[in-house]
């Protein structure tokens, strides 16, 4: 092992936390904001707060068993031209027009021991994912009655920060989605589709000889489908500080490029969440857009 992996696999705890930052960053500027019947609120250029979630949700796309995590942690929020903290994650805004924007972006998702799911025991752990790359972001419609539609293109190498930011492959999640906000309250809808690389098909569904039971054959994995993404959010803003959110998902792993992997022990799946963003501080200069 080189030095550089080692500094890293020392790194992993705080990376980790970090990983976890990021998500609820995302959380948190996904919280609705006031808004008033005329015209949305001008948004403040920075805020700074605290973020919790609890949820639970498959081990990974096919899995039997559920994860569940509860984080509270603190965030911040940065709206500027280029540099952005939220709806998603942590990115550079390179492109931004009314009806096109490109990012380049990094997302989280924290990883799951094997010793506690039953099909991968004895298996590698599936180790806490970073997500890189570009995602363009189509808007293609928005009134007040209607709502806003939009199409977001991701593409993402996918790190391994429990491995020394190990490659773990290539993810694409195109998805539609649909906001509405009305008054104080904010709900989304969205469609889409998880597709990886073979890499990234391993990682979760491939089973090398070495780890073959009976129970358990030595599975190669392909690329393509990983699954099929369905979800929701609703959110409310109780006071100027105070927001309270619910997230539901539904994945189904239909018609998958690896659904004849003996990891998969059902179609479906479905993921569910609460959470809170409370804002300690905030600018008083707007956002940049």
């Amino acid at each position: 092992m080189n030095r550089l992996s080692s500094d890293l696999r020392a790194l992993g705890r705080p990376l980790a936390a970090l990983t976890a930052l990021t998500a609820l960053t995302a959380l948190a500027a996904a919280a609705p904001q006031p808004a008033p019947a005329s015209a949305p609120p001008a948004l403040p250029l920075w805020e700074l707060g605290v973020a919790g979630a609890a949820g639970s949700q498959p081990a990974y796309p096919g899995a039997s068993q559920q994860v569940r995590r509860a984080l509270v942690l603190p965030y911040a929020v940065y709206r500027g031209p280029l540099l952005r903290t939220d709806r998603g994650g942590l990115g550079l805004r390179a492109l931004r027009t009314p009806r096109f924007e490109l990012e380049l972006g990094v997302a989280g998702s924290l990883g799951s021991s094997s010793s506690r799911i039953e099909a991968r025991r004895g298996m590698p752990d599936l180790g806490t994912l970073i997500e890189a790359g570009p995602s363009l972001r189509w808007n293609l419609a928005s009134s007040e009655a209607g709502g806003s539609w939009r199409l977001d293109l991701p593409l993402r190498g996918v790190f391994d920060l429990s491995d020394g930011l190990a490659s773990r492959g290539l993810a694409f999640e195109p998805a539609l989605r649909h906001e509405r906000r009305s008054g104080a309250w904010r709900w989304s809808a969205s469609a889409g589709a998880f597709v990886g690389d073979r890499r990234l098909g391993s990682t979760f569904y491939g089973v090398a000889p070495v780890y073959a039971t009976a129970e358990r054959p030595a599975y190669e994995a392909k690329s393509g489908l990983i699954a099929w993404r369905l979800g929701s959010t609703l959110g409310r803003r109780i006071t100027p500080e105070l927001s309270l959110f619910a997230t539901a998902r539904l994945d189904s792993v239909a018609g998958a490029a690896n659904r004849a992997s003996p990891l998969v022990k059902q179609t479906t799946g479905w993921s569910a969440g609460l959470g809170f963003a409370y804002t300690l501080r905030s600018s008083n200069e707007p956002a940049a857009d």
